[in-house]
């Protein structure tokens, strides 16, 4: 395949093996820019450290939208810094805290890391085990299921919903509302880039946020509502709003697509189901080698403020860099025999998955606590867990469905046949 000549953006060439062309890009070299628009992929795992932190350098402007639509205005010189700083509000999606650079980043990721304390979370945990088994009840003795449809997708998003205080007798409306969400937003290698499709939540939590500031209650939305900046001083109503929403986005989509991955490679292997079934103490390493070795995330995008090097090569003011999680994950200068799946890997905790840096994802834990809290039910309560063949086709002829977008990675739906 001639690699050079495809599209990564928008061709559907790589959506379902995306991995022999970042060993590619890899070979070429750690940091290589692509023939089509010109960006600038990190395939290497110190190289993406590099750029991950180092935020002075790479802004986050174009995180989610990397070379599309491009930038409002020409990005000349050695230093594009103020002409960032003055056309960033023009870009998609600026006002999502993961477009914001520090300081303003800052801010807003004290608001939601005041809301993940210690307590906080502890209530949530024991949330999350009552929900795993409510939502196995729900697939009952059917002896089988679709596992993105029926588990991981009601699971993730009623985890988030719980933890962000949304009272447990709307759950049920959350659930049906958030179903009806576009699948192919931001990142498609099919449609052209559309709204926020959470427009939904904003007017929801907006509606709690007013609400708990006029008549504050004991609980965790008012915790929200009341938080402040750094400096004292009170968030308007739509900063809280949009931090809340991006926590439902961000953490139920990455999280529905770790799930999907840890129960394929389950029930593709019965050597791994058995090993995890005999020692359950190694699913937290299972699940941290499922983030490693597919991670959810394919990559996130950076601008160059300045110019710069990285890995050897220049990169000049402007150019858009792509830092490839999926594959810095698979880099063998740091990971021994990168393509294989060992739970007892010494150093897997070191990925990517969740980034690095000021931009780390805060729910790193609560998916790692997801992963396994899923893993260990199901298995708890089977006996054994099989690929459906009359969906997926036999071992040696499977048929597979992924989210066609360059930014994340993960089965569309996944049968299962359960004893």
């Amino acid at each position: 395949m001639n690699y050079d000549a495809i599209d990564f953006f928008r061709g559907n060439e790589l959506v379902e093996n995306p991995y022999p062309y970042f060993d590619w890009l890899r070979e070429q070299c750690p940091v290589h820019q692509e023939s089509q628009y010109g960006v600038y992929m990190v395939t290497g795992y110190a190289e993406a450290c590099s750029v991950y932190t180092d935020p002075d350098t790479f802004s986050s402007c174009n995180s989610v939208t990397g070379p599309f639509p491009g930038f409002p205005v020409p990005l000349a010189g050695d230093d594009v810094s103020e002409l960032i700083e003055a056309h960033r509000e023009e870009l998609p999606f600026s006002d999502q805290i993961t477009t914001m650079d520090p300081p303003k980043h800052r801010d807003h990721r004290h608001l939601l890391m005041r809301q993940l304390t210690p307590k906080r979370l502890k209530e949530n945990e024991e949330f999350i085990w009552r929900l795993a088994d409510r939502q196995i009840d729900e697939i009952g003795d059917r002896g089988e299921c679709e596992l993105v449809g029926d588990f991981a997708s009601p699971f993730t998003l009623l985890v988030v919903a719980d933890l962000l205080g949304v009272p447990e007798d709307e759950h049920d409306e959350y659930r049906a509302a958030l179903a009806r969400r576009a699948h192919h937003a931001v990142g498609s290698t099919k449609d052209s880039m559309r709204g926020n499709p959470l427009s939904w939540l904003y007017d929801r939590f907006s509606r709690y946020i007013e609400d708990r500031r006029r008549e504050p209650r004991d609980d965790v939305l008012t915790a929200l509502a009341t938080t402040t900046f750094p400096d004292g001083s009170l968030p308007e109503v739509i900063d809280v709003v949009r931090v809340a929403a991006n926590v439902f986005a961000a953490g139920q989509e990455t999280t529905v697509r770790l799930l999907g991955t840890a129960f394929q490679l389950i029930a593709e292997r019965p050597e791994l189901q058995q090993l995890l079934r005999d020692r359950p103490e190694l699913i937290g390493d299972f699940v941290e080698e499922v983030l490693r070795i597919e991670s959810p995330v394919k990559g996130d995008f950076r601008l160059a403020r300045r110019t710069t090097t990285v890995g050897g090569v220049d990169i000049p003011a402007g150019a858009t860099v792509m830092v490839l999680n999926g594959a810095a994950n698979r880099d063998p200068r740091h990971f021994d025999d990168p393509g294989d799946l060992d739970v007892e890997r010494g150093n897997a905790r070191e990925q990517l998955a969740f980034g690095r840096g000021v931009h780390s994802c805060p729910g790193g834990p609560l998916a790692r606590l997801e992963g396994r809290v899923s893993v260990e039910r199901f298995l708890d309560r089977t006996n054994d867990i099989r690929i459906s063949e009359a969906h997926h086709g036999p071992p040696d002829a499977r048929r597979y469905s992924y989210v066609p977008t360059y930014i994340l990675r993960g089965l569309t739906a996944l049968h299962l046949e359960l004893s």
